[in-house]
């Protein structure tokens, strides 16, 4: 029988941002979302997830599901048979960068959260030849649907995050780090790093999509997963 494929989905996001990916591929594995929504820090998010994971399975994290999806590893990795990170960062947040989540922060519990969610992630991240306003209308519905305390838990749980480099180093099992051609938010250059932490990392590009891939190029997106879902496994 295929091994499930695990997707976690990222900050104030839903399973409708890899709602292609769903749909490709549920077909030849079976496919379970889910969203890093209880807990308060990525390692309690981890924890929280783990419980509802089948023995073993792939798994694909997406932004700070990413972040999850190396703690999960970090916990049991043993029951992770192959590894997909997507628009990710690994490094623990730098001080300026806390700084300006928690002007966010305070604007979401002033009542103006759609106004945080539009600077978490504003259209200029995503590529100039995509459906940008498409796009940022699904991200605004998906973040207000998840609410305010997810933001909060969510956005305190980013700036506490943990230097994640290690687990990427004892990372002994098909790697795949993939972001946006155009990223300017997580930086092309950046998940070649990532990559080549991996001892068998593979960094694949999207062409023509920036922070938010699995919306903006589906199709590409879904491919480069099929492909690394029939990558043969490695023995440990």
């Amino acid at each position: 029988m295929p091994e499930t494929l695990v997707l976690i989905p990222g900050m104030m996001c839903d399973a409708r941002v890899f709602w292609h990916q769903i749909i490709a591929l549920s077909g030849d594995w079976p496919v379970m979302v889910a969203a890093p929504v209880r807990g308060a820090t990525i390692e309690e998010m981890a924890a929280d997830i783990l419980t509802s994971l089948p023995t073993r399975f792939a798994l694909a994290g997406q932004g700070m599901g990413g972040n999850v999806a190396l703690e999960i590893f970090r916990r049991a990795p043993e029951r992770v048979s192959r590894i997909a990170l997507i628009s990710i960062a690994v490094q623990a947040e730098t001080p300026q960068a806390a700084a300006a989540r928690e002007e966010r922060i305070v604007a979401a519990q002033a009542g103006r959260l759609a106004a945080s969610l539009a600077a978490d992630v504003p259209a200029s991240s995503l590529g100039p030849e995509v459906a940008r306003d498409e796009i940022m209308d699904m991200m605004r519905d998906m973040g207000l649907t998840l609410g305010e305390g997810v933001y909060l838990r969510q956005s305190r749980a980013m700036q506490r995050r943990p230097d994640q480099q290690k687990a990427l180093r004892k990372a002994m099992l098909p790697a795949l780090v993939m972001c946006g051609a155009l990223d300017p938010v997580t930086l092309p250059r950046r998940h070649q790093f990532i990559a080549e932490m991996l001892p068998y990392g593979r960094l694949q590009l999207i062409d023509d999509a920036g922070h938010m891939p699995t919306l903006e190029q589906p199709e590409a997106v879904t491919r480069v997963l099929e492909a690394w879902l029939t990558e043969p496994l490695l023995l440990r």
